[in-house]
This record gives structure tokens, C-alpha cells and sequence, in this order.
């Protein structure tokens, strides 16, 4: 890329945060935010999409559709290589929400 001001400006702030989140302990802080983040959205898209029965399938479908490419994108490398911090998040924000939906699934069950 060209050596502009926004682009010297991004990645300053490419570099500060990486910088930032290299601690492990803000490093974990934030997988948990996103893990909380996914137990939000799971939550919030169940009760919404249940309101109108009508998109209850395409809604599934669609969901189902954002965990598969998810885990596409988290295990296409080897298990154990290193990955880079918003994969991470992606990943955990993912399991947040297939574990709000089952919560969802087992108070509806119940």
C-alpha cells in the first residue's frame, strides 16, 4: 500500500493494540468478553426470531451457515499452530452462542 497519513494512522493503531492485547492476562480478558458477547447474541436472536414464527427456519439456517464458516476459518490450520487474536475471539464468540442456544433449548424443554 501507498505510505499515506490514514494508512501510517492504521497502522499505528494496527501495531499499539496488537502491542496491547500481547499480555496474556488482557489477552484472556478479551476472549471472555467475547465469550459473554456470544451468550448475549445467542440470548438476544433466539427471543427476537421467536417473536415472529415465520423466519424461525431461515433464521436457523442462517445461524447454522455463520458456525460453519466460523469453524472453517478456526480449524483450517493445524490444531495446535498459532493463530491470530480475532480468530480466537471469532471462535470463542461462537461457542458462547451454540452454548446460549442450547441454555435456550433446555429452559424451553423444561
Amino acid at each position: 500500500m501507498q505510505n499515506t497519513r490514514i494508512n501510517n494512522l492504521l497502522d499505528a493503531i494496527a501495531s499499539s493494540l496488537r502491542q496491547i492485547f500481547r499480555n496474556p492476562w488482557r489477552r484472556l480478558s478479551l476472549l471472555i468478553i467475547s465469550f459473554l458477547f456470544g451468550f448475549f447474541l445467542g440470548t438476544a436472536i433466539s427471543t427476537i426470531a421467536g417473536q415472529k414464527a415465520e423466519l424461525d427456519i431461515f433464521v436457523a439456517a442462517f445461524l447454522v451457515m455463520l458456525t460453519e464458516v466460523t469453524s472453517r476459518i478456526f480449524y483450517s490450520r493445524g490444531f495446535f499452530a498459532r493463530r491470530a487474536l480475532w480468530v480466537e475471539s471469532l471462535n470463542i464468540l461462537k461457542v458462547g452462542f451454540t452454548y446460549s442456544l442450547f441454555v435456550e433449548a433446555f429452559k424451553l424443554g423444561s
